[in-house]
């Protein structure tokens, strides 16, 4: 059997493929430190679980209008002019099953041979993955140290031609912690003037999630870009919902019936039940949604101390998202070398900066979505093993399994 040429292009997010190799090694004794995966490591709140419940119980169990229903979407309207002061209509809001289905939908609209599509890198790599598979040309977008891990405007807009379809912004960034703020927004937005027919899809899943006072500054708040932005967000993040595959986008008046289309050539609805817990994480207290990003800021200081403190490594703050990402230059090591080695032998996972792109050796990324009792391990079984020293990575439960079985 042939497939299509675009399946040989498609890449994959190698976050799961450590999560699955570190479930393999615990799953075989040995004491496992996951800072790989970005996931929350809190439980979804109680009123939003008992929503899902109750919308079981009230018969919520059959097929529902594929942009989602009408209470949600209104709620995610309500809710945008409640965090960036801006109008949007509900009819114009699409709820999907998860963050990259917007992705998808947005990247197969304007992505085919001939045509460029503008991708942040480092950065979440379906984003290369599926433009590749569309057959448009990637053109990667530095997202550099130097500028703090924001996006440089000028840079940016140096990279557009006429061939520009689609543009992907992404801040607060994966896998950075990068924020990029208003003053590069601005700029940027005035300079896609010039540009008038690429699209932008602006990746706000950690819209949420910043720090020291650092401001989020969405790409809705300037109307002159309105009628060619894609909004991407959701719960995964915000509310500790990743399972529940839940996300929504926002789209411009002549791509909504498009991505209406698409919803219901694909995935008909996202189910009923986790609709109604999605309408009751937005209407409901924000308590939970506070108490988290305060515990991420206090395992940031941890973490970035900690990094910063081990011989070769030197890390800059993170300004939003979980992440922290580590210049290990001065190790020796190449980054996904240096990844595989700490969680084979020190029992660290931790993901290559190539992972996320063409420009991210040379650097690692730690999610700091773990306790800080466990970060605080990992740290020191990292220092350690950069000196050079063994470490025993089993439990003592594991060992007297194995010796019990010999």
């Amino acid at each position: 059997m042939k497939t299509i040429s675009g399946f040989d292009r498609i890449g994959e997010e190698n976050a799961f493929a450590v999560l699955a190799r570190a479930t393999q090694l615990a799953a075989e004794g040995h004491d496992i430190i996951n800072l790989g995966i970005g996931q929350p490591d809190f439980q979804t709140p109680d009123h939003i679980v008992e929503a899902a419940i109750k919308a079981l119980r009230d018969g919520h169990h059959g097929y529902t209008p594929a942009t989602g229903v009408a209470p949600l979407r209104e709620a995610v309207s309500a809710d945008l002019h409640k965090r960036h002061n801006v109008d949007s209509n509900p009819d114009n809001v699409v709820i999907v099953p998860g963050g990259k289905v917007t992705m998808f939908m947005a990247i197969l609209m304007f992505g085919e041979p001939g045509v460029d599509i503008l991708y942040p890198d480092p950065g979440f790599p379906i984003y290369r993955s599926m433009i590749e598979f569309t057959g448009a040309r990637p053109v990667p977008v530095p997202i550099r140290e130097e500028n703090n891990f924001a996006f440089s405007a000028e840079e940016t807009l140096s990279l557009m031609t006429d061939k520009s379809r689609l543009l992907i912004l992404n801040s607060p960034a994966n896998p950075t912690g990068g924020v990029t703020p208003r003053s590069e927004i601005e700029t940027l937005v005035k300079g896609l003037a010039a540009f008038p027919e690429a699209a932008i899809l602006s990746d706000e899943i950690y819209s949420q999630m910043t720090y020291d006072g650092m401001e989020h500054v969405s790409l809705l708040s300037f109307p002159e870009i309105r009628d060619r932005l894609i909004l991407l967000d959701g719960w995964s993040k915000t509310y500790a919902m990743t399972g529940w595959r839940l996300g929504f986008s926002l789209w411009p008046d002549q791509l909504i019936d498009k991505a209406r289309k698409l919803a219901v050539n694909a995935w008909s609805c996202v189910n009923a039940p986790a609709q109604y817990a999605a309408l009751a994480a937005l209407t409901g207290p924000q308590d939970a949604v506070h108490a988290m990003v305060r515990e991420f800021d206090q395992r940031r200081t941890i973490v970035v101390e900690g990094l910063n403190a081990i011989e070769g490594i030197s890390c800059k703050t993170p300004l939003g998202a979980f992440y922290a990402y580590p210049n290990i230059k001065q190790t020796g090591w190449q980054a996904k070398k240096l990844a595989s080695a700490l969680l084979e032998e020190a029992g660290v996972a931790v993901i290559g900066g190539p992972d996320f792109g063409v420009l991210g050796e040379g650097y690692i990324r730690l999610s700091y979505a773990n306790s800080s009792e466990n970060i605080q391990r990992a740290l020191n079984r990292m220092e350690i093993f950069l000196s050079g020293q063994k470490i025993q990575v089993f439990t003592n439960t594991s060992l007297n399994r194995l010796l019990h079985k010999t």
